[in-house]
């Protein structure tokens, strides 16, 4: 089916939403959700096939999801930092303890 300049398969979703309920996603739902995209299983694979792509993504996933937290850890650092620099530094140790 051919829409403007792009074919869009038919069988492949295009657009997924996903959402939470008074909080953000955690890194393991993050992490889960992008092992999901970059590691796709076929359910006509052979039995011991997809098995091992069920490991390496979870594999991948754990490896997204300790990338995801040391970068949340990051940026919590440069936030301290950027608050305690601007004379703040009650928030900032407020924001470190998050």
């Amino acid at each position: 089916m051919s829409v403007g300049l792009f074919d869009l398969p038919k069988d492949i979703p295009v657009v997924t939403v996903r959402t939470t309920n008074n909080r953000g996603f955690t890194a393991t739902e993050l992490a889960e959700q992008a092992a999901a995209r970059i590691v796709s299983i076929s359910d006509t694979a052979p039995p011991a096939i997809r098995e091992q792509a069920y490991a390496f993504r979870a594999q991948v996933a754990t490896v997204v999801e300790l990338y995801l937290k040391q970068a949340v850890h990051s940026d919590r650092t440069t936030v301290y930092s950027a608050l305690n620099d601007a004379g703040h530094p009650e928030l900032a140790e407020l924001t470190r303890r998050l």
